[in-house]
């Protein structure tokens, strides 16, 4: 009996961990196809900091080390003293048109995440356009259970998504004429 009641016990401790549930890392990936050839998309957003030239929401760009990795920038959302989100790149690659950085700091009231990493790249589909693809993983910006709805994990998603959807219509734009 004694042994059955160990038994019991021991396997409810071993099962309290899974009970504990943080949040979960999030991932979106978006792709666009863009009449024109990949050198033209690539050299609108080769600049770690062209992002203001091409994202609608981003109205400023000011870069500290450029195209290297620990290269950093710093955006002002919406208007030149609108909020900042400062990224660091990490990887560049301008033979591959890709590049890879992360979120240093962000305004969660403008970008709810956490731990955020993106990827941005451009490819040859081999027939005069190009495919932009824009991934990122991130977590929600409330670390803790039952997160308030503007830190959710689905606020996080998305806000990544519109950022990427809303980037990525206005690079084809500006790619295609």
């Amino acid at each position: 009996m004694i042994r059955r009641f160990m038994l019991l016990v021991m396997g409810l401790l071993l099962a309290m961990p899974t009970l504990a549930h943080g949040p979960s890392r999030q991932k979106v990936i978006k792709d666009i196809t863009i009449n024109a050839p990949p050198a033209k998309v690539w050299a609108l957003i080769a600049d770690f900091c062209s992002i203001s030239k091409w994202h609608p929401a981003i109205a400023n760009c000011v870069a500290d080390g450029g195209n290297v990795a620990g290269g950093k920038r710093t955006l002002s959302v919406g208007k030149k003293d609108g909020p900042q989100i400062i990224e660091e790149l990490q990887l560049y690659d301008a033979a591959s048109m890709t590049y890879k950085y992360k979120i240093v700091k962000t305004d969660n009231a403008v970008l709810p995440v956490s731990t955020y990493a993106s990827f941005l790249a451009v490819a040859d589909n081999g027939n005069g356009t190009s495919k932009v693809t824009w991934r990122g993983g991130f977590y929600r910006a409330f670390p803790n259970n039952n997160p308030p709805p503007n830190l959710s994990d689905e606020a996080a998603t998305k806000a990544v998504t519109s950022v990427y959807e809303q980037g990525l219509a206005n690079l084809r734009k500006l790619a295609e004429q």
